[in-house]
């Protein structure tokens, strides 16, 4: 394990070039957090066991941080029949204005955010937590809404519309200035996907009408406590990355596939103005040999080693579909071979 340095990542954020190779990566996926932290870790049950497990296999994988949610706030929904394929149209609660006011709203302020004070001890010296989001503003609200249905509505009730956005949007900020106080958050992710390989899921002009204005409240409530605001978002994002650079001011941005425009030609386009994340597309990972993963994550390092704003990581997230030991090829880049090691895949 190599010593976390936080401030690497920070340097990242601000566009610049780190001390040495950085990491970054959304989240993980169970069989790797258990095989990179360790059986002793992993038969821990209390109240600090999920921040632990997520603290020892980002140290063990050589990140600076781990990603954590700050509490259990989320906005219950519906009944789906399949929740890692859910179509957009499946567990919609809210239709009308009638079963808008009848939903239970949750308020942030009634859970609990201790948890990141009380991990305080258990953080190695230079590592940070990295806050992600129950979801983002559109997320929800198509969640809530149903994405056909929410179509419709725009034309049919603008109104409602901009109450159902203010609603989730407003709850989103709270759960934000809740969270980024903590000493021991250095950064804070807002995760909404926001389109499909050709456009985003609503026309640019609505995307800055409900959606765009909550998020640069967001950014504004991280940045006023010092801390980077990171964007997670997939999608076609061509139209709207003035939005997200010159309106919003996040500064960074994750989630990147080879179909809609290469981590490399990204870079290329925005170096300078936004921190890139990740970006290695996960359908390479998955797909090509770890010689081949580990030469175009050595290449994409070389390629921003003087200019910065970039960090090493997959396009998206590290599912179990992902190879595992295609995955540690991408990181070995970074931080050199780690895999040998491990207990054998499958074994924790």
């Amino acid at each position: 394990m190599r010593q976390p340095k936080f401030d690497n990542l920070l340097r990242v954020l601000s566009r610049r070039a780190p001390d040495r190779p950085t990491l970054f990566e959304f989240f993980l996926n169970a069989p790797l957090y258990r095989r990179l932290a360790g059986r002793e870790v992993v038969e821990q049950t209390d109240a600090l066991a999920g921040y632990r497990l997520a603290i020892q296999a980002y140290l063990r994988a050589g990140y600076d941080y781990a990603t954590v949610m700050a509490s259990e706030f989320r906005f219950p929904g519906g009944e789906i029949e399949q929740a890692k394929t859910r179509s957009l149209n499946q567990g919609f609660v809210i239709t009308d204005r009638e079963s808008f006011e009848a939903y239970e709203w949750p308020d942030p302020d009634d859970f609990d955010y201790s948890k990141l004070e009380r991990i305080t001890q258990e953080i190695p010296e230079g590592m940070k937590l990295i806050v992600w989001g129950p979801g983002g503003v559109l997320e929800n609200v198509i969640a809530l809404a149903g994405y056909e249905n929410l179509c419709f509505m725009i034309y049919e009730d603008p109104g409602l519309v901009q109450e159902l956005f203010d609603a989730v949007g407003s709850r989103l900020v709270r759960y934000y200035e809740r969270s980024a106080p903590f000493g021991t958050v250095g950064a804070l992710i807002s995760n909404d996907d926001w389109g499909f390989k050709t456009q985003t899921m609503l026309s640019t002009n609505d995307m800055r009408k409900y959606v765009f204005p909550w998020h640069k409240k967001i950014v504004e409530v991280i940045h006023s406590h010092g801390k980077p605001a990171i964007l997670h978002s997939c999608g076609n994002m061509e139209k709207v990355m003035e939005d997200i650079i010159e309106d919003m001011g996040y500064d960074g941005k994750h989630s990147f596939e080879d179909s809609i425009q290469p981590v490399e030609d990204a870079y290329e386009q925005y170096v300078g103005r936004i921190a890139i994340l990740g970006g290695i597309d996960v359908d390479f990972v998955c797909s090509r040999s770890p010689k081949e993963v580990r030469e175009r994550s050595a290449r994409m390092l070389e390629r921003t080693r003087v200019r910065g704003g970039y960090a090493l990581g997959t396009g998206n997230s590290v599912p179990e579909y992902v190879p595992q030991h295609k995955y540690l090829a991408m990181i070995s880049a970074a931080v050199g071979d780690i895999e040998g090691e491990l207990p054998p895949e499958g074994e924790v």
